[in-house]
């Protein structure tokens, strides 16, 4: 496997530069090393990782001389063959050795209980470096996957929503939203709007830009309620449940009531920009109530201002979606990046400097103007985009079992894409009503456990002969058969 190392020096205009782009977000002199250091840092690309991080530190500490492990490298080689992702992360931090770690939420875990990250509550002590405005749901999460212990942070953080539009909820006289909706109460509400008038005008009462088919829908309820199909820990696939014939019949209901959007062509498929807006349904006015994250405040902003007879609406957020049976939580929050020091580095404190200054003050104040990597979790700068306050991905608590993610591992990749033609062809049968919804969740859950049995055999024997081939020498680290990461909940378990 080909590795990408690169090493950028900022230069002296550069710097001129950024100097005067946070001269009004920072006060006092740039802090400076006597001596010079060096860090390995781990990141997707260099040249984003400048744009996002480097160049801001880079002006505090000048020093500190930065080089760029790319994990783009994971991918090469492969031949397009399906790889265990999390496997090949883990594989590369111990062939690269980075100073500083970044990582997923589920590799995070792995990391922190395997000793490989280090932990960085004494830092913080040490440095009396301040936590408390930070999102405190966030170093909950990070320290109960950490077995209490805290051994990462994320300077920003995803989250989703509910948004409505005001003017049309106004029209046709029904309530509006409110914080803490449930799907059920998302869907009640998009089926008081009328379903009438043709595919180019009419409105509907739900929907996502691209449609929203009814596994997609089923799999969207089910994971604001922490069902899961397959549990990582049992190997055990459940559907055959009152609680998921309680999902799917939800689902079933809105897409047959046709107040779902759910486009038969599939939606838009390529034009121009102007093509591409008008399909983009609550964008243009003509849908409901949409969920998703804040990124759909900044594509209002850009049609607005991309369309000459654009006519704007009213927008209005709430919390949600959320479980009923817990509705002060919510399990849309996540982590983009984790960034920790990798236990062992002969750079730690240089890594801590740079892990301490992204997730500090001064970094959000200037991160605060844009919205092109997340939420701040560093509260009270991210106060509105716009024109609209964001408190609203701040409301709720993020809600995360213990084992989240922790045995994904075991479950093979290809056994996802065998459960989705299963899924698919059963409940195509439902909605043709040539299956009842109780005899096709038998069929899914038989056929499916039957498919997840055989993948997991076949990746064990692959396993045992890729063992047999790197005790005679040869590299199992890059064919490793795969897996997928998968967000595990709470499996429902009647």
């Amino acid at each position: 496997m080909l590795k990408s190392k690169m090493v950028r020096k900022l230069t002296l205009t550069a710097m001129a530069s950024l100097m005067v782009i946070a001269a009004g977000c920072s006060a006092g002199p740039a802090k400076e090393s006597e001596t010079q250091r060096s860090l390995k840092v781990m990141f997707y690309d260099e040249s984003y990782f400048f744009q996002q991080y480097g160049d801001l530190f880079a002006m505090k500490y000048p020093n500190t001389e930065i080089e760029v492990i790319s994990t783009q490298s994971i991918y090469s080689g492969n031949n397009g063959e399906v790889m265990d992702y999390n496997k090949a992360v883990r594989d590369f931090i111990d062939k690269e050795q980075p100073d500083v770690v970044m990582v997923g939420t589920d590799n995070y875990d792995k990391l922190a209980n395997d000793g490989k990250l280090m932990e960085l509550d004494t830092l913080i002590e040490r440095d009396k470096y301040d936590t408390e405005t930070i999102y405190p749901a966030l170093l909950e999460i990070l320290k109960e996957k950490g077995g209490g212990k805290l051994y990462g942070l994320s300077p920003t953080f995803g989250g989703s929503a509910v948004f409505y539009n005001a003017d049309l909820f106004k029209k046709h006289g029904v309530e509006l939203p409110h914080d803490g909706m449930s799907w059920q109460d998302i869907l009640d509400l998009a089926r008081r709007f009328p379903t009438d008038g043709d595919d180019k005008t009419r409105i509907y009462g739900y929907g996502t830009n691209y449609g929203m088919s009814l596994s997609m829908l089923a799999q969207s309820i089910s994971s604001a309620e922490g069902l899961t199909a397959v549990n990582p820990g049992t190997k055990k696939v459940t559907l055959n449940t009152d609680s998921w014939k309680k999902v799917y019949k939800l689902a079933l209901d809105a897409i047959d009531s046709k107040t779902v959007y759910n486009p038969k062509d599939g939606g838009f498929m390529g034009g121009s920009m102007e093509e591409y807006y008008q399909s983009q349904l609550f964008l243009m006015g003509r849908m409901a109530i949409t969920t998703g994250d804040p990124y759909i405040l900044q594509n209002l902003k850009e049609v607005k201002n991309s369309l000459k007879d654009y006519k704007p609406f009213e927008l209005g957020m709430v919390s949600g979606p959320v479980d009923p049976a817990d509705p002060e939580t919510t399990r849309s929050v996540y982590l983009y990046d984790v960034f920790g020091i990798r236990a062992g580095s002969p750079n730690a404190d240089a890594a801590w400097d740079f892990i301490k200054f992204i997730n500090g003050e001064d970094f959000a104040k200037i991160k605060s103007r844009t919205m092109n990597n997340g939420l701040l979790s560093r509260m009270g700068y991210n106060k509105e985009f716009d024109g609209h306050s964001l408190d609203v991905f701040y409301k709720l608590k993020p809600k995360v079992s213990a084992d989240m993610y922790s045995r994904t591992d075991e479950i093979p990749v290809e056994f996802y894409s065998q459960f989705q033609q299963i899924q698919d062809r059963e409940l195509a049968l439902v909605q043709e009503k040539k299956k009842s919804l109780d005899e096709a969740l038998q069929t899914m859950e038989q056929e499916s456990q039957v498919a997840l049995d055989k993948a997991i055999k076949d990746k064990e024997a692959n396993a045992g002969k890729e063992g047999k081939t790197e005790e005679g020498g040869g590299d199992a680290a890059t064919s490793d058969a795969g897996s997928v990461s998968v967000t595990e909940t709470e499996t429902d378990t009647e």
